[in-house]
């Protein structure tokens, strides 16, 4: 019996709106990335991006656990000798929610040159509103 590999001329691709109000940022950014993988459906196969459109709301209600919203950091480095930033997640939920979300999700991704466009088909806005009723994406729950 011959195993079934998907080519990528033959993905469906579905939009799928979740809203993050209330949720706990790492439970929804591990079902977001299986999304955006492909893995939730029978014909996922590892080596084609096979995944679907996530269009997240309500980035900004999205709740963290503990003390990770004064303790955990978010960081990088502008590439200045000593520039190391550092920026505590409630001043980044605050300013920008999207990146939270962002930032999140690009980690659970599988690190390989799919990630990138596996992370351009994921829409995250801070608020309620959305720009992609168009494409009529069907509500999930998380």
């Amino acid at each position: 019996m011959k195993s079934y590999i998907a080519k990528p001329t033959e993905t469906q691709r579905k939009w799928y709106i979740v809203d993050a109000e209330g949720k706990t940022l790492g439970r929804l950014a591990s079902e977001i990335a299986k999304i955006l993988r492909g893995k939730h459906k029978p014909t996922f196969t590892p080596h084609v991006d096979g995944g679907d459109f996530v269009v997240v709301v309500n980035a900004a209600k999205v709740k963290l656990t503990g003390k990770k919203l004064d303790q955990k950091l978010y960081r990088y480095h502008t590439g200045y000798v000593g520039n190391l930033v550092e920026i505590p997640y409630r001043r980044l939920l605050a300013e920008k929610p999207e990146e939270v979300i962002m930032h999140a999700v690009n980690g659970m991704l599988s690190k390989n040159k799919l990630r990138k466009r596996m992370m351009t088909r994921l829409r995250v806005f801070a608020g309620a509103e959305h720009t992609h009723q168009s494409q009529q994406p069907e509500v999930l729950d998380i």
